[in-house]
């Protein structure tokens, strides 16, 4: 792009998705400014998985070396009964990731994937303007008047003026709600618990030291609940995310702190290594209400765009989340990079006719998995476990379909310019 092109664009949230698009949008010559409401930027202290399709994203952002130096790997993906713990499927990671997609399954703590793509943002050697980033900044107007320039103000009487605005402010989207947005939020009747366990601790006790012998993204299938762990820091912590029924006051508050003994009592008859791994949970451990997005095509009004959990938050059952909005971010940029200011409203078109449908999908995927991963114990269990045996994908994406990702534009990303060792 022409520097005589570059136009401005505010992002309304620092998340992993609005720092996504900020560095893909920086690295198209945009300038760009991200308003986050925390007074100071950072992550949950949690873990996270990103498939192929957002590792393509993060390496063609040229990444790699700073993910390579966060990231821990697992080889596989294993699959128990609630009961005993047996082994119903198995599928490889690994290698086998990036051998079939050129791009790596790799898990992080949330806070340090958050501060690789904040130091790429904020680094003048780059390539494009450095973006700025304002924290302690809420947004509380999202003014259209002017269509093709809109203005954002904040709590504080800030005025922030581009030709785009981004709204990447998560499921509770405060943008979402200024423009007009309808209402598209559901309750799943269920909660997630967060919890992060010392490695060490995990390592010291016979009962749970097969969780460090070979790391691997375990999920236990039992009825009406279900566990997934893996290791993150290279071992240093055991991330658990347990799901289960909704208590009245998570449903209110939207969160809440959990101690150990609640995590136990929370899966009861389940095979010894679960309570003897729940149990060494310290505190911050943290429950949250799990909500979704109904799948909605209307992301934009004018120069308005939303991106991530503000247009298509899903459940956590394929583990894709984050990974989808930072798709959105990938495409948003190929298609606002490649326009002069005047093509916005179609490049934004364009933006949503390339995401939405697939973010259904992915949505819809994982709120069908809701069902599939909590089957009370029966013949349609006993049928998913036999299908489970050699799949290749759960409900009804297939990992091909999903871990390839929305096809990028940029033939260099596609082509897999950023080659794996074979």
């Amino acid at each position: 792009m022409h520097a005589s092109q570059s136009y401005e664009v505010t992002i309304v949230g620092g998340g992993l998705g609005g720092l996504t698009a900020a560095l893909a949008l920086r690295q198209k010559g945009l300038r760009v400014t991200v308003l986050e409401q925390a007074p100071q930027l950072g992550e949950v202290g949690a873990g996270i998985q990103t498939a192929p399709n957002a590792s393509r994203v993060l390496t063609s952002l040229g990444l790699r070396r700073q993910l390579e130096a966060i990231h821990t790997e697992p080889l596989d993906q294993v699959r128990r009964r609630w009961q005993d713990g047996s082994v119903i499927g198995l599928t490889s990671l690994g290698e086998h990731c990036k051998r079939t997609y050129n791009a790596p399954y790799w898990h992080y703590h949330r806070a340090d994937l958050h501060k690789v793509l904040l130091e790429a943002c904020l680094d003048e050697q780059r390539p494009g303007p450095a973006v700025a980033v304002h924290t302690g900044s809420r947004v509380t107007t999202v003014d259209t008047e002017r269509r093709h320039r809109p203005v954002v103000l904040t709590e504080s009487g800030q005025r922030y003026e581009s030709d785009v605005v981004v709204g990447a402010d998560g499921i509770r989207s405060a943008v979402r709600d200024l423009i007009g947005m309808p209402d598209t939020l559901e309750f799943s009747g269920e909660m997630a618990y967060r919890v992060l366990i010392p490695g060490d601790k995990i390592a010291a006790d016979p009962a749970t030291r097969w969780l460090v012998d070979r790391f691997q993204s375990t999920i236990w299938y039992g009825p009406g609940r279900h566990l997934v762990h893996y290791m993150i820091r290279g071992g240093e912590y055991l991330n658990v995310v347990a799901l289960v029924p909704c208590s009245d006051e998570v449903a209110e508050k939207w969160s809440a702190p959990v101690g150990s003994d609640e995590l136990v009592n929370a899966f009861p008859g389940w095979d010894d290594r679960v309570p003897a791994m729940l149990s060494k949970t310290e505190g911050d451990a943290m429950a949250f209400a799990l909500y979704y997005r109904r799948p909605d095509p209307v992301w934009i009004d004018g120069h308005v765009a939303l991106l991530g959990d503000a247009c298509h938050a899903m459940l956590p059952y394929q583990a894709q989340g984050a990974s989808q909005a930072m798709e959105d971010a990938a495409v948003l940029a190929e298609e606002l990079g490649s326009v002069p200011v005047a093509g916005v409203e179609e490049a934004l078109t364009r933006y949503v006719s390339r995401r939405a449908k697939h973010a259904a999908m992915v949505q819809d995927a994982s709120l069908e998995n809701k069902r599939f991963y909590h089957l009370p114990d029966g013949p349609d269990q006993r049928e998913r476990d036999a299908k489970l045996k050699n799949f290749t994908g759960e409900s009804h994406v297939s990992y091909q379909w999903l871990w390839s990702g929305t096809p990028l534009n940029d033939p260099d990303a596609e082509s897999f310019a950023y080659q794996f060792p074979r």
